[in-house]
């Protein structure tokens, strides 16, 4: 068959989905998966043909976005700051959003003193893209990443191993700490944030195969983990020590709030690329 009769029979099949130019990002995803294809092969070769077994991952994949399944998913893998980490339905795909918050933590730490160590903790890692992006980047920090999941640490181990960094992980729920040893220069999290209200808002692909205790909080208290991990914070950062959160960009101002309360020092609320409320920083008084 030709290459460009199955783009057509993904777009016949798909459209009623999926917006046209996210069914051509899937396409070309797909092609370039499977049969090695980079995005501008049909304006090279418009005719060129598919044999009967390239075909059938193909069709394999389109069968799979037909009943949603994420891109990611169906190909084992995402890109997440210039890295390739592997997921599935144990662990939220990294989103670009994210990317902007662990760009932003890189230079903060790059303005300080490179001789010295910097102790960073990821409190509900998932996938690990988070730590993993920020120990490739710095090679002289120690990171750390907890998780409540055991599967998503298995995960993160995986991606921490294939993008060859070293990360100390901890398998524990940030709820229910009570004791817990050691400081660190920077705590960052991405922690659920979700209300149960904003579910209607999402799409199928991700309510339907992203694990929802990443995902959802309850409408009457959808700050819990915010609150915890900012008392956290207080007892394990050290003097200066630097709190990074993203957050719902519904309740950033609340969000704020708690940092307020609390008397952390140059607080910044930034927006996402999308211009929504979507990254908070604090600093610990150094008092």
């Amino acid at each position: 068959m030709l290459l460009k009769e199955i783009k057509n029979i993904y777009h016949l099949e798909l459209d009623p989905l999926f917006p046209k130019e996210e069914v051509d990002s899937f396409f070309y995803l797909v092609i370039d998966h499977y049969l090695g294809l980079e995005r501008f092969v049909l304006a090279m070769q418009p005719n060129l043909v598919v044999s009967k077994d390239d075909e059938d991952p193909l069709f394999y994949a389109l069968s799979q976005l037909k009943q949603e399944q994420p891109i990611q998913h169906i190909l084992g893998k995402a890109h997440f700051c210039e890295l390739e980490f592997y997921v599935d339905e144990n662990v939220l795909i990294p989103r670009p959003e994210t990317e902007e918050l662990v760009y932003w933590i890189l230079d903060e730490v790059q303005k300080r003193d490179s001789s010295d160590e910097v102790k960073i903790l990821d409190i509900g890692t998932g996938s690990g893209c988070i730590a993993v992006s920020l120990a490739k980047n710095l090679p002289y920090t120690k990171v750390y990443a907890l998780d409540v999941s055991k599967k998503a640490i298995q995960i993160a181990e995986r991606n921490a191993e294939e993008n060859e960094v070293d990360i100390s992980f901890i398998e524990a729920d940030i709820l229910l700490m009570e004791s817990f040893k050691g400081k660190f220069d920077i705590i960052v999290s991405n922690p659920p944030y979700v209300r149960e209200l904003e579910k209607l808002e999402m799409k199928n692909n991700v309510v339907g195969h992203e694990p929802g205790l990443a995902l959802f909080v309850s409408d009457q208290d959808p700050l819990v983990f915010y609150k915890k991990i900012t008392h956290f914070a207080l007892g394990h950062l050290e003097k200066n020590g630097v709190l990074f959160f993203e957050i719902n960009q519904y309740l950033g101002k609340e969000t704020k709030q708690l940092l307020e309360e609390e008397n952390f020092l140059e607080i910044e609320l930034r927006k996402d690329m999308f211009g929504n409320d979507r990254m908070l920083k604090g600093q610990l008084d150094s008092n």
